[in-house]
């Protein structure tokens, strides 16, 4: 059986020119200027090669600039390569940037008898298909007003209505879902996946990691306006995130130069798991050991410092967290105020997931903060079984006869 693609792309890449001043590209223009190089070239695509074969769901990711939308807006035909070959089969319908296709003079319905005609409906089509969009949108009387006086709410529900009523043959979706509530996003995924389930071909770029491996069954990941990694959606997304982890890793820890006279400061700090001390961090629950060293100076006329550590989620919660003033440890330092400290976390408790270390520096009594660094480094845990939540508590099984 012949391999049949909805979408190809062969060598195609996508370029602007960057000019210094609005003069520059006037120059452009003048015939003894024509071979002449003004400004900066930006490669927005280069030389990308794919296909998407019918039916098929393909989710994009990448940062913001990689070149997903001009990937997207090259396939819907909106805009054109500047080299290379972009075959698209069948009807395609696209949401992408807001509003875009609408003409904010017209009203609602204007704009939904447009863009019908567009998608190559009769108007005998549009007046049957029009109380079904209206319907779904759920913009009401509103229909008949102006779109530039609609919610970005209201025109992603208008424009993802009619998107999705022209039954196409590829739908392409450029991070519009996030606009819309949550009740009206669940009822325009269930409509994508009726037309998945149709055999409908849908190119879904989206910052949501978890929508992107839900809906699609492949993924494409753009850097830098090259694919980076095309393969089944669980694996890209895994090498995307674990990319995105490692621009987040914290620096290595670098001491504040400032004066210690009234003051007290941190001067070396070290994380270990296991005896791993550099980048990400891996263990495993209920076995491995994490420790925390620090050095600190202080201004020895003033009483001891203190110190605490914190373990923290990715969205910053505090998850646990331990104060040598508070479990009655009184730290050590010398005649100059130098100081140590360290602290232990055996066979730490917490489940499988990514965690933040920090650690601060408090007066004797855990009020004043002197310095601080979080987070100072990030350790990740594996799990063998299927326990759910955040911290594996002790306990005790036992059944009893009746």
């Amino acid at each position: 059986m012949s391999y049949d693609p909805a979408i190809e792309l062969k060598n195609v890449a996508k370029q602007y020119q960057i000019y210094d001043k609005p003069s520059d590209r006037l120059r452009t223009m003048l015939p003894w200027n024509r071979h002449k190089i003004i400004g900066k070239t930006f490669h927005a695509l280069r030389d990308v090669t794919l296909s998407v074969a019918h039916g098929e769901v393909v989710g994009i990711v990448g940062r913001n600039g990689a070149g997903k939308s001009t990937l997207l807006q090259i396939v819907a035909q909106t805009i054109q390569a500047s080299h290379g070959e972009a075959i698209t089969h069948g009807k395609v319908s696209a949401l992408l940037e807001l509003g875009s296709g609408f003409n904010p003079e017209f009203s609602g319905r204007e704009n939904v008898y447009l863009a019908a005609a567009v998608a190559g409906l009769s108007q005998e089509e549009a007046d049957q298909k029009f109380d079904e969009i209206v319907a779904f949108s759920e913009i009401g009387e509103f229909i008949d007003q102006s779109v530039k006086t609609y919610s970005s709410g209201m025109m992603i529900r208008l424009a993802f209505s009619v998107a999705t009523s022209v039954k196409p043959d590829v739908l392409i979706i450029d991070e519009a879902l996030s606009v819309g509530d949550g009740a009206f996003a669940r009822k325009s995924f269930e409509r994508i996946m009726a037309l998945k389930d149709r055999g409908c071909t849908i190119l879904f770029c989206s910052h949501s990691l978890f929508q992107i491996e839900s809906l699609c069954s492949r993924a494409i990941w753009i850097e830098k306006g090259e694919i980076r990694e095309d393969g089944m959606a669980a694996n890209v997304v895994a090498a995307y995130q674990n990319y995105l982890d490692t621009l987040t890793m914290p620096e290595a820890f670098q001491p504040h130069p400032s004066t210690v006279q009234g003051h007290a400061r941190f001067s070396k700090v070290v994380v270990s798991l296991d005896g791993q001390q550099e980048g990400l961090l891996k263990g495993f629950s209920g076995r491995s050991t994490l420790g925390i060293y620090g050095e600190f100076v202080s201004d020895p006329s003033l009483p001891c410092p203190s110190a605490a550590v914190t373990i923290s989620g990715p969205d910053g919660r505090i998850l646990c967290s331990a104060g040598a003033w508070n479990d009655g440890v009184l730290l050590k330092r010398d005649s100059k105020g130098a100081g140590t400290f360290s602290i232990q976390f055996p066979s730490i408790a917490l489940l499988k997931g990514r965690y933040h270390v920090g650690v601060y520096l408090f007066c004797e009594r855990g009020l004043h903060t002197y310095d601080w660094a979080d987070p100072v480094a990030v350790f990740e845990l594996e799990q063998k079984g299927v326990q759910q939540g955040i911290v594996e508590l002790e306990h005790r099984w036992e059944s009893f006869d009746l």
